[in-house]
């Protein structure tokens, strides 16, 4: 079975920052792109941030996302992470990893109906 789990999510001050953790299992972290997606209040859409290729871990950004944003993984724990820092109000969301198999998608395109599978989320607040 195919899982994956957030944590480290909160609530942090702006300027602050969180790093959230994806936790994977039930498949080889080899053949598949990880990525983070977050949903803002009120918004229907989860948008995507950052992927990375599990097979060579190549990163992607989402436009404006590098820099403030930096996904990286451990193979050997099957964890993804993304590190957030300088956070701002607008960052504010529910942040989500999913995973696809790399083979045949473009995952690097890091659009949500591209992933088939997903974790429950983890709350990130900034706020003073």
């Amino acid at each position: 079975e195919v899982r994956l789990v957030e944590s480290g999510g909160g609530v942090v001050q702006p300027g602050g920052s969180l790093r959230l953790s994806c936790t994977t299992s039930g498949f080889g972290l080899d053949d598949y792109a990880i990525a983070w997606f977050r949903q803002a209040p009120g918004k229907e859409e989860r948008k995507g941030v950052a992927c990375i290729s599990g097979s060579e871990g190549t990163t992607f950004y989402a436009d404006g996302k590098k820099g403030r944003f930096t996904i990286s993984s451990d193979p050997a724990k099957d964890t993804v992470y993304l590190q957030m820092d300088d956070l701002k109000p607008e960052d504010t969301a529910v942040y989500y990893c999913a995973a696809v198999r790399q083979s045949g998608n473009y995952y690097w395109l890091l659009i949500e109906y591209g992933y088939e599978y997903w974790g429950q989320g983890t709350r990130v607040t900034v706020s003073s």
